[in-house]
């Protein structure tokens, strides 16, 4: 059984449970941290690791250049104020990286780096495309939560054109997979219109996109994440790794009863899916830790930092009617990341080089021959979308990690690249997969995500009505899922917990004016309240809001200088020359 805090002042402090260690969990349990006299914070996962998705795996040094790598979370954008932050407090950061894209393979191929045949067979509707998003942008409040196939159709946009080349772009961002035709007009308008959310500003009416938007790629998960762990159980956090919520019991104005077991924990930390997650009327004893014994515990407040589907399940009986239709409009599919060497798979699916035959040296009779030129030398794209050819609509994702991850050096053979090729909605898209080309002899790992789905009835069925459930009976909700899918969000969801318990948002984010209103807009969004300046203007942070209205990020929890964690893990013996 959980303790009662300590006295003090003749009040007992609030006990807080943190279910999930994830971005969002450990987010809420450090800024809770922050406040010892006030919280005590209790911080749980069923896994024997913290940072969820976002985690690091072993890999072969002499083969590839580096000794590890992301799996499931790998950058994100400048615009990522907390995530670079948090960071930055733990003695890490993130490294600057230009972007590059390959879409499609052979006449359906196109990137961002060079044009190619398939934007000049396209040029009327690249022109049109770029008003497209003029008009979306003057009526946005119209076109906003409408699907972005029947946008498209609206513009009578060709098949061809829209999932060759519209969807891959709102793909990448979001990593929204086949949900991709289902995801509200907005958040495609806002990529290429948006000056500062928008990772194809500015369009370009000649080849769609021409940038090469600046990214950044994350430090070594499981040593941030590790190292953050420790900082907290120094702050006084209980962690307790290896320990699952099988049901909250009940809640009502005296507390929280929920019951918990011991899990056993595996080798590498990623402990196996419990008998306690079962659908209702199967056996509850035919899986792992299916012996496990239940203890009860009491606490004030509670903060499920799961994905929504497992909060509805844990909450069982307990959960609201509104609860159970919010928290069950969300929908997810099952993707399994495959990690592997297999450089001929990603030949025969895949444009990797720059490629003579499918490139054109003018667009639209513009000169292209600078942009050819830089491909020639500098071609190696990071990101990579394949449309199967079955149903253009249906993607497979893949990275290229060794161009994209910045612990590998600048130069590697194709032959030992690392790649991460992501198959989606196993239920209705697995008879599409080529998932059994790879050569198993080649595979490094495989990962499977239970991901959610940004379709258009997220927007309208659970973004909504999160505030309505956010602090009601002694619930919060705290995970990316409350909004976009990104580490950012999953960070700030965390916060927002902390703030609404009573924790102060970090003064040096005060004074930083993008994290500022980023963080009151979610606040708004999730809770319904505005967030009201507290910190003195002067101080650490106030520096860190760099560009357009401060969007692009400029403190410590970035470098200058491209693969710089290449040459810091060089030193160590992480990575070779």
């Amino acid at each position: 059984m959980a303790e009662y805090g300590r006295l003090r002042d003749g009040e007992r402090k609030k006990r807080v449970l943190v279910v999930g260690a994830g971005a969002a969990g450990m987010s809420c349990a450090h800024h809770l941290s922050q406040h010892p006299d006030k919280f005590d914070v209790t911080l749980i996962d069923a896994v024997d690791y913290c940072g969820g998705q976002a985690f690091s795996i072993p890999i072969d040094k002499e083969k590839h250049g580096a000794s590890w790598l992301n799996q499931g979370v790998q950058g994100g954008s400048f615009i990522f104020h907390h995530s670079m932050t948090m960071f930055a407090r733990q003695g890490h950061h993130a490294d600057p990286v230009k972007l590059q894209v390959s879409f499609g393979k052979d006449d359906t191929f196109w990137t961002n780096v060079f044009p190619t045949k398939l934007l000049a067979r396209h040029g009327k509707e690249i022109k049109r495309f770029q008003t497209m998003m003029k008009i979306v942008r003057w009526f946005e409040v119209f076109f906003a939560l409408i699907p972005v196939k029947y946008v498209m159709k609206l513009f009578m946009f060709s098949e061809e054109f829209t999932n060759t080349v519209a969807l891959p772009m709102l793909a990448l961002f979001l990593g929204t997979g086949n949900a991709t035709p289902e995801v509200p007009m907005i958040v495609l308008e806002r990529l290429v219109t948006s000056p500062t959310y928008g990772m194809w500003y500015p369009g370009d009416k000649l080849s769609v996109v021409s940038n090469l938007p600046p990214m950044v790629v994350f430090p070594n998960f499981s040593v941030f994440y590790e190292d953050w762990r420790k900082n907290l159980v120094s702050r006084g956090v209980n962690v307790r790794l290896s320990t699952e919520l099988t049901q909250v019991v009940k809640r009502d104005k005296n507390n929280v009863v929920v019951k918990v077991i011991k899990r056993t924990p595996e080798a590498d930390g990623h402990n196996a899916v419990s008998a306690w997650v079962t659908p209702p009327g199967s056996d509850p004893h035919g899986g792992v830790d299916a012996d496990a014994q239940e203890g009860e515990e009491y606490y004030d407040e509670i903060v499920l930092c799961v994905l929504a589907d497992t909060a509805k399940r844990i909450l069982g009986k307990s959960a609201s009617f509104r609860e159970k239709k919010v928290l069950g409009s969300a929908k997810f599919s099952d993707d399994i990341t495959v990690t592997h060497t297999d450089s001929d798979y990603m030949k025969r699916h895949y444009e990797n080089f720059y490629n003579e035959e499918q490139a054109v040296t003018t667009l639209d009779r513009v000169d292209q021959t600078t942009r050819i030129e830089m491909a020639k030398k500098s071609f190696k794209p990071m990101y990579y979308i394949k449309e199967y050819p079955e149903d253009l609509s249906k993607l497979e994702m893949c990275f290229d990690c060794t161009n994209y991850q910045a612990q590998f050096p600048p130069d590697v053979k194709f032959e030992n690249h690392v790649f991460q090729t992501i198959f989606l909605n196993k239920q209705r898209d697995g008879h599409l997969w080529s998932i059994d080309e790879i050569d198993e002899s080649k595979i490094i790992r495989k990962d499977w995500w239970h991901q959610l789905c940004h379709s258009f009835t997220h927007y309208l069925f659970v973004i909504p009505w999160m505030m309505f459930l956010q602090g009601r009976n002694h619930t919060r909700y705290a995970a990316a899922w409350t909004l976009i899918n990104a580490h950012e969000i999953a960070i700030m969801s965390g916060i927002a917990a902390a703030v609404d318990l009573g924790a102060q948002y970090p003064e040096d984010l005060e004074r930083d004016k993008f994290a500022l209103l980023s963080f009151r807009l979610y606040y708004l969004l999730a809770y319904g309240r505005w967030y009201r300046k507290k910190a003195p203007k002067e101080g650490s942070g106030k520096d860190w809001a760099s560009g357009l209205y401060g969007s692009v990020y400029k403190g410590p929890g970035v470098v200058d200088v491209d693969r710089t964690m290449w040459r810091e893990e060089q030193k160590k013996g992480l990575s070779t020359q």
